[in-house]
């Protein structure tokens, strides 16, 4: 029994030596050449391996988002727009923020003169004929929120450092700012998440 084992081990090592190594009388097998497979062309549809006869739809396409729109709308001269102010209310109205929904939040302000309570009318008042002039361009009612900050909210300080009043510090802060804040628009669904007939 010892004698086939060494017998079994000789074979054994016999077939694994290589064809071009001495000792090694056994002819090579040659196999038969296998085509690599192809890869389909990127212009190609995707098919499934499961079921030729279906194309992989492809996955949907996310929906684009519109970027928030936020203006400042001067208004150093009381409670009206002037040229530049209605330029910036139509450059609003024309912009893609707006035409994607949502929400528009105007903001007034006003400089550090006066009483707080005037303050805070006169901020108010100057938001509301932002908001008029809005609708008055299409734009909902309802799509609108006013806040009125009064001097609370300085874009700039109102006096200079030595304490002294700065009139064009004070005029900067009369103002509004507009927000828009677009609804994203969801994506279509498309018609099979996953497989769609093969044309």
């Amino acid at each position: 029994m010892h004698r086939h084992a060494i017998i079994l081990l000789a074979a054994t090592t016999a077939a694994c030596t290589p064809p071009d190594q001495p000792g090694n009388d056994a002819p090579a097998v040659q196999l038969p050449a296998v085509e690599a497979p192809t890869l389909a062309n990127d212009a190609e549809e995707a098919k499934s391996i499961m079921r030729p006869d279906v194309t992989v739809a492809p996955p949907p396409e996310e929906a684009h988002v519109a970027a928030p729109l936020s203006v400042v709308i001067d208004m150093p001269d009381g409670v009206a727009l002037d040229d530049a102010g209605r330029a910036a209310l139509d450059r609003i109205v024309a912009s893609e923020a707006l035409a994607a929904g949502g929400t528009v939040t105007i903001g007034g302000h006003s400089d550090t003169r006066g009483d707080d309570d005037a303050n805070l009318d006169v901020s108010r008042r100057r938001a509301e004929a932002v908001r008029d002039a809005l609708v008055e361009r299409g734009v909902a009612a309802d799509r609108i929120t006013i806040i009125a900050f009064g001097e609370t909210r300085p874009r700039v300080p109102n006096a200079r450092p030595d304490g002294t009043d700065d009139p064009e510090a004070r005029a900067a802060n009369r103002r509004v700012d507009v927000t828009v804040t677009p609804v994203p628009a969801a994506p279509a669904p498309p018609d099979d998440p996953v497989l769609s007939p093969a044309s």
